[in-house]
Parts: C-alpha cells; sequence; structure tokens
C-alpha cells in the first residue's frame, strides 16, 4: 500500500459524498472537491471534432463507467485525462494540476487492439512498467518494486505466469497482467479503456472486485464499458456520452429508457418494451495519425 499522498482531494472516501457538476453544486465547490475537472472542454483530431463541451466533475474514491456508442469520444476523453491528447479549448485539472504533470499518480491502460501482442516481452516485465514513471532515468528497479510486482500479479492471479511471454497468454490473462502492470504503478488515479470486454464471466467478476477495492481505498477508477449490465450492477456512478455529456449522476441511469435513447439513438432498438443495444465491442475512437492498433484476431 503506498503512502499517503499530501493533496487537498486526499480523504477517506467513506467519509465523502460524491460531488459532480450534474448535482446541481456550485462549479467551483465542484472543481476544489475534484481530483478530476473538466470545463467546457472539446479535443478531437486533425479537423475532425470528436468531444464537444465536456464539463464534468469527478470526486476522489469514485469508481465510474464512461458509456456511449462506437465513436461516441469514449477512448478520446481518457487520452484527454491522461494528458496524451492536448484539447482544442477549455480546462482540464488533473489531482490538481494540468494534464501530465502527476502522471507518476495517473496508471492508463489503453485498449487491448492498441498493443503489439508480438513484441518479445515477459509478463514480469510488463507489469516492471507501471513501476517506471516513478523509478526515474537513472533509477534500477530495487526491492520495492519487484516486490510490488509480485504483489501486482498475485493479486490478479497471474505470479505463476512472471516469466511468460506476454503474446503467449489469452485474452482475459492479458487484461490481468495490464491491470496488474496499472496495480503496480500505486497510482491514485486508473484510466481504464474497456478493462473488461471480451473476456469470461468469472474474470469479469473478479477484475471488478479489484477495482471496487481500490476506490474503496480512496482511489478514483475511471472505465470505459460497452457492458451495460456491469455499469449498472458494479459501478457507483456512470458518465454517458455521445461527443458531449448525455447525462452524468449514479449507475441507474444507465437502465433509464430515455438516457440510453439519448445516447445511443439509433443504435438502439425496443423489442417487447425492452432496449437492445445494437453496437460493436471492439470499435474505438478514431486515432491520432500515425497511431498504430493490432488487433488480436488469432486466439494464441
Amino acid at each position: 500500500m503506498t503512502a499517503p499522498h499530501d493533496h487537498p482531494h486526499q480523504h477517506p472516501a467513506a467519509d465523502r459524498q460524491l460531488t459532480t457538476v450534474d448535482a446541481g453544486l456550485d462549479a467551483g465547490h465542484a472543481r476544489a472537491h475534484a481530483d478530476l475537472w473538466l470545463s467546457d472542454v472539446t479535443a478531437g483530431y486533425d479537423t475532425r471534432p470528436v468531444l464537444e463541451h465536456i464539463t464534468l466533475a469527478v470526486e476522489a474514491g469514485t469508481l465510474l463507467a464512461v458509456v456511449g456508442p462506437n465513436g461516441a469520444g469514449k477512448s478520446t476523453l481518457l487520452k484527454v485525462m491522461a494528458g496524451l491528447l492536448r484539447p482544442w479549448g477549455g480546462r482540464v485539472e488533473v489531482l490538481g494540476a494540468p494534464p501530465g504533470r502527476e502522471a507518476r499518480r495517473v496508471a492508463y491502460v489503453p485498449q487491448a487492439e492498441t498493443v503489439d501482442w508480438a513484441f518479445p516481452v515477459t509478463v514480469g516485465d510488463v507489469v516492471m512498467m507501471g513501476r517506471y514513471p516513478a523509478l526515474g532515468p537513472l533509477r534500477r528497479p530495487g526491492t520495492a518494486d519487484r516486490r510490488a510486482v509480485a504483489t501486482a500479479l498475485e493479486r490478479v492471479g497471474m505470479r505463476e505466469h512472471e516469466q511468460a511471454q506476454i503474446g503467449a497468454l489469452s485474452g482475459g490473462q492479458r487484461r490481468r497482467v495490464f491491470l496488474a502492470r496499472a496495480l503496480a504503478a500505486e497510482p491514485d488515479l486508473f484510466l481504464l479503456d474497456e478493462p473488461v470486454t471480451g473476456i469470461d464471466a468469472t474474470t469479469q467478476e473478479e477484475l471488478m472486485d479489484l477495482l471496487e477495492a481500490e476506490a474503496a481505498r480512496g482511489k478514483t477508477v475511471i472505465a470505459t464499458t460497452h457492458d451495460l449490465a456491469c455499469a449498472a450492477q458494479r459501478f457507483q456512478r456512470v458518465l454517458a456520452i455521445n461527443r458531449e455529456v448525455v447525462a452524468h449522476g449514479p449507475s441507474s441511469l444507465v437502465l433509464d429508457p430515455t438516457v440510453l435513447a439519448r445516447t445511443y439513438g439509433g443504435h438502439l432498438l425496443v423489442l417487447g418494451g425492452q432496449a437492445v443495444l445494437l453496437d460493436d465491442a471492439h470499435h474505438h475512437d478514431q486515432p491520432a495519425p500515425g497511431e498504430r492498433h493490432y488487433h488480436d484476431d488469432v486466439a494464441p
């Protein structure tokens, strides 16, 4: 467990109420109590906007699901939060600072499709990458770093695979390893792009248990997902977006037909009074020019 960080947002999760702009509270109050704050943010690639006028505040200790149709801007939103994509307009604060300034306290895990699984690296090497931001350019991993890696692998049930090549693992095992990399970083903020997509139900439940445990420790966890049932049942809060914020509030919002219709539009089909989502869970936002995406079309 990491030592407490001395910053104004650090409070026991059990003692806080979730403070969000959508709750009708004063925007200044929301900003002061948020680990993540965005005001009127617009972002995109080349000349194509993907996100428009996003205003959002997420308090520490929140377990937030980001939902929306293909191309809605979910992945782009995480990149803005991680400091990987500079917005065209608006303001962003992450852990009380501009995006990227507190990178050592942020763990960003991209979609599986963006990873080159043929790269010759072991499971242990991948998880150790989570320690690199805190190591600095001149430090080699020490005892504490190796202990953090071992603990993270143990938590995700992958300790016995530490010397295995990452490309030899199943899809579910790979997700476990990349979550272990995030855990090894011991961050205050997790930004996870589709962490439980395309895996078996048992693995999904186990990974969600870990994310819930991190939020209970006061960490902020933001994850995109296409699984609306998972968003409703396992997350505290939900952010529904389709280029702009459609709704932000308790996770029960994903069961609201009005919210679903406004979020998914033509992607939503109503049959017998029940909504059926027509969506491709493996689609991501259009990448920036030069960004490569690797697709795991063949099981190892």
